[in-house]
């Protein structure tokens, strides 16, 4: 794939549409060692806090990727093209647990420029992000509680992430 960096004033994306539509990966771990894991995600947020861009995502814990955000302090969110949408389903429906989905899914690892956690060379877009706040969203602060019926029947509230992004790198549909 054919990636640039991008500077955060040129970044181009319809959020919305990437996450809701398109689904990324979530990625935490440790390149240099073999050793990370990789989920699907359609949640999540990009903007500016504390004077820092920032990603915000959102792992349940349950989720095997939780062990690793737990461990690293870092994670990558990757897009990938419209033909690797079966790859993004079975990690959505894969538990890193049972299987090696990276290795099922044949995607490639590469190490990111900034963080331990691994990019991916089939991605069409990779923001590295360093972690710099964590929460668990909680049951009693929700003013619209169909919400808790509707997501959180098991009451299995996620853990959000703020990753602080480092880098961004995609093709030139991602830039402005």
């Amino acid at each position: 794939m054919d990636r640039k960096k991008i500077e955060l004033d040129s970044f181009n994306t319809d959020i919305f549409k990437i996450l809701n539509k398109g689904w990324m990966l979530l990625t935490s771990g440790d390149a240099g060692i073999g050793k990370a894991n990789t989920m699907t995600v359609s949640w999540g947020f990009m903007g500016t806090i504390w004077f820092k861009p920032v990603v915000i995502v959102a792992v349940r814990p349950q989720r095997y990727t939780r062990e690793f955000m737990e461990k690293y302090d870092n994670f990558t969110i990757c897009s990938l093209p419209e033909d690797k949408k079966e790859a993004l389903s079975f990690c959505g429906a894969h538990s890193g647990r049972d299987v090696d989905k990276i290795k099922e899914c044949g995607l490639t690892v590469i190490p990111s420029e900034y963080i331990s956690s691994p990019g991916f060379a089939e991605a069409e877009l990779i923001i590295e992000c360093r972690v710099i706040y964590q929460n668990d969203l909680n049951g009693e602060n929700f003013l619209d509680k169909k919400i808790i019926s509707q997501c959180y029947p098991e009451s299995d509230f996620h853990r959000t992430y703020f990753g602080e992004v480092m880098k961004i790198s995609g093709t030139d549909k991602y830039i402005a």
